[in-house]
């Protein structure tokens, strides 16, 4: 079964950045969409940006601007380029693929911004 490792999280102080990284175990055909969503402590899950197969993104008006989402397909991983961050933008954040049969969630890493 493919499993998906997310990299790249940790502490940082407010206006500081972080770039998080994806890999996928293995080549994952049909992919449709890749994306990252976080969590914070007591809210739901949401979407922070989305990477279409078609190479269109969407991104979480709360992160426009400062996050960009990138992938190399060659490594069959995503990246998260996050600029100025901000106390808010603290959460565990979780990368997924989405394919024609199902959608894969890799564990989460923490990403704590500190003011």
């Amino acid at each position: 079964q493919v499993q998906l490792v997310e990299s790249g999280g940790g502490l940082v102080q407010a206006g500081g950045s972080l770039r998080l990284s994806c890999a996928a175990s293995a080549s994952i055909f049909s992919i449709i969409a890749m994306g990252w969503n976080r969590q914070a402590r007591g809210k739901q899950r949401e979407l922070v940006a989305q990477l279409t197969s078609g190479g269109r993104t969407n991104y979480a008006d709360f992160v426009k601007g400062r996050f960009t989402i990138s992938r190399d397909n060659a490594k069959n991983t995503v990246y998260l380029q996050m600029n100025d961050l901000k106390p808010e933008d603290t959460a565990v954040y979780y990368c997924n693929f989405i394919t024609t049969l199902n959608g894969i969630w890799g564990q989460g890493t923490q990403v704590t911004v500190s003011s």
